[in-house]
């Protein structure tokens, strides 16, 4: 099996409280997007494509520097474009795609491996999850009009793994998503793509990074070690 990686960057660091693109923000010293590149070098996947934000490449060379990557690209007006941008230079024999956010910087190398490995058979798309803990309320406004249970749901992480063909499809659709899995899993519900969407064991270190209290538990997580 072939394996292709784009690792998107392009989202802005407004609540981080920052004025630079998110994967720039440094975590322990190092900008988000090296920690995320780095942690797919361990987990044995090869240099991926880099979506970055439009004229933000030089920082982003900086930002990787000592990592190799296998191209920096401008992403596009949403994360579904940013992603096009990203598979639109990957080699034409890459047959599995992993699509990861630089905003979950410190995914385990074995929850990686473990979801670029399930695409095989009859499975088309991937995903880390891990079991909802709490208490889900549906509101309308601030009325509370609902409590769903959570049996059965799970919150999907990144980095989320594609039968190449499959995602192509997926986004010749024309459809928009802030994430893959559901432009895959549209398609399969609907009978228009033959195959399965699975979860594969995700991790709380793969947590993505959104709020400045985020960075205090990220910091903490690298000083514990491997989770």
């Amino acid at each position: 099996m072939t394996f292709g990686v784009v690792v998107v960057a392009a989202g802005r660091g407004e609540r981080l409280g920052h004025d630079r693109p998110k994967a720039l923000v440094e975590l322990a010293g190092r900008p988000l997007v090296h920690h995320a590149v780095a942690g797919l070098a361990a987990a044995g996947l090869p240099p991926p494509v880099v979506v970055c934000a439009p004229g933000e490449q030089a920082a982003f060379r900086r930002a990787l520097a000592g990592l190799t990557v296998a191209a920096l690209v401008a992403g596009g007006e949403d994360r579904t474009a940013s992603v096009a941008a990203g598979l639109a230079v990957l080699p034409e024999d890459v047959e599995v795609v992993l699509v990861h956010d630089a905003a979950r910087a410190l995914v385990p190398a074995d929850v990686i491996r473990q979801v670029a490995a399930a695409v095989t058979g009859d499975v088309v798309a991937a995903a880390p999850g891990v079991p909802v803990s709490d208490t889900l309320k549906r509101v309308v406004g601030s009325e509370v009009v609902a409590t769903v249970a959570r049996e059965g749901l799970v919150a999907v992480q990144t980095p989320q793994a594609f039968d190449r063909a499959a995602l192509a499809a997926a986004h010749a659709t024309g459809a928009r998503a802030t994430d893959d899995l559901a432009l895959v899993e549209a398609l399969v519900t609907q009978g228009r793509l033959p195959g399965r969407v699975v979860v594969t064991p995700g991790a709380f270190a793969a947590m993505k990074v959104t709020f400045p209290a985020d960075l205090v538990v990220a910091e903490a997580l690298l000083r514990a070690g491997p989770q």
